[in-house]
């Protein structure tokens, strides 16, 4: 049951890698329609980040009195509206409207669904079960591609097509309950307990069902007064806010929306020369990001998230740093250099700083401060997202090809150093054990599971 209600949240997932994919198919087109400026571009392909820093504010804030099942089913609503909208926009400033609705839904359903995933899996599997999150964004990009690719220059049927999981997701998340931990907050004990063991496939008198239901409500007694933003600045639940904001800063800075968004553009810089070849190698790229992915869901609950960190930044750092070599130097054969860089960092990339951010943000709050510390953490994601986005073309005009990809290599060493000094590890441990170490006041780098037993 719980693989089921993982892959019905990760649906979310599919509509974010989806809705921001599909603008990489659709930029041709409405530059030829609406002759729109490098400027211009930037501005239309940020409304997404940017719409969807407002929502993860505001996700953030409800997650605790309304719930995470009803925000997901609000987020919904909105994918398939925005969608609309889109699909139909006369010009560019509606389109831009549509595209901040779409982004605030991301915003919503990319802090809510990581936590309902977390709050619902067994610690044994959290970290993969979350990470399927990250897979749905990597094949809603890869669909996205994939669609660009077949329907050719209609740009309004590229968005139109983001109304069926939209409401794929609506349906599904219609048949789902609430997390026990959010029902025990609000006093529904008896609905925590069924579904404890729905979730375990086991019967609500189980002692393990019992177990499980008393850690959650030990846990919840100890949060009695009502949640504020300021706490998130008190000693005991700073690192975790440093941890969550920092990865998702360093994730953003590392340039990975840049290829996401501007996969085409890049491609023609690194010497594809024509629109077919452009695509295809960005096709290459999304199915790419998915089979690494799944990589990562393999290896995250079995080495740990410090080791697949390290691994992520270093082969970042490295295969930007081949992608600017072979852009600066002008070295022949450019454009398999860039491709093979490409491909090396998207590697890295979801091996480790795709999935990451998003299944630690879940983990490392208290229960009281989870949806306000991730709605926090959110604010970096997609502040940042935004100003890459934003600031890519102007700076790809300034700078090339070189200059930027250089910028986001250095930025992926500095995750190294941040990786080494801040990053815990959480994996095989429950999330009242990880409340209860940051409640202690030991430092947060310090935590990691007990060693078994011989």
């Amino acid at each position: 049951m719980i693989y089921v209600i993982a892959c019905v949240a990760a649906i979310a997932g599919l509509l974010f890698g989806y809705d921001e994919g599909i603008i990489a198919g659709a930029l041709g087109p409405l530059h030829a329609q609406f002759h729109i400026s490098p400027l211009q571009e930037g501005l239309m392909t940020a409304t997404v980040p940017l719409g969807a820093l407002v929502g993860a504010v505001i996700g953030g804030w409800l997650a605790a009195p309304l719930g995470r099942r009803s925000l997901l089913m609000g987020a919904a609503v909105l994918f398939v509206v925005g969608a609309l909208i889109c699909a139909l926009a006369p010009g560019i400033v509606v389109l831009s409207l549509g595209r901040l609705l779409l982004g605030f839904a991301i915003g919503v359903a990319a802090l809510i669904a990581p936590l309902y995933i977390s709050e619902m899996a067994p610690a044994r599997i959290r970290g993969m079960l979350v990470s399927i999150y990250q897979l749905a964004i990597t094949l809603g990009i890869l669909g996205a591609y994939l669609v660009d690719f077949a329907v050719g220059d209609s740009w309004r049927l590229m968005f139109a097509t983001a109304m069926v999981p939209g409401a794929m997701l609506l349906i599904g998340v219609w048949f789902l309950s609430d997390t026990p931990r959010w029902l025990v907050l609000h006093g529904r004990r008896q609905e925590a307990s069924e579904v404890i063991a729905q979730v375990h496939g086991r019967g609500p008198a189980d002692p393990a069902v019992a177990g499980e239901l008393s850690a959650i409500e030990y846990a919840a007694r100890a949060e009695t007064s009502t949640a504020g933003w300021h706490e998130l600045l008190t000693p005991l639940v700073r690192p975790a806010l440093l941890v969550a904001a920092g990865l998702f800063l360093l994730q953003q800075l590392s340039g990975i929306n840049a290829v996401i968004y501007f996969a085409p553009t890049v491609f023609g810089r690194a010497g594809f020369d024509n629109a077919g070849s452009q695509l295809l190698a960005t096709v290459g790229i999304g199915v790419v990001n998915v089979l690494m992915t799944l990589v990562a869901m393999a290896l995250i609950d079995r080495i740990g998230r410090r080791p697949l960190m390290f691994i992520g930044f270093a082969g970042a750092a490295l295969s930007l740093g081949l992608i600017a070599v072979a852009a600066g130097t002008g070295a022949a054969g450019l454009q398999w250099l860039s491709l093979i860089g490409l491909v090396l960092y998207i590697a890295s990339f979801a091996i480790a700083l795709g999935p990451l951010p998003w299944v630690m943000m879940a983990e490392i709050f208290p229960l009281r401060l989870r949806g306000l510390g991730m709605g926090a953490a959110s604010l970096a994601n997609w502040g940042f997202n935004f100003l890459v986005v934003l600031t890519f073309p102007v700076l790809l005009e300034t700078l090339g090809l070189a200059g930027v990809f250089s910028i986001y290599a250095l930025v992926c060493v500095a995750g190294l150093v941040f990786a080494a000094r801040y990053v815990p590890e959480t994996s095989g441990l429950t999330l009242e054990e990880i409340e209860a170490h940051l409640k202690a006041g030991k430092p947060f780098r310090s935590l990691a599971p007990m060693p078994k037993a011989a």
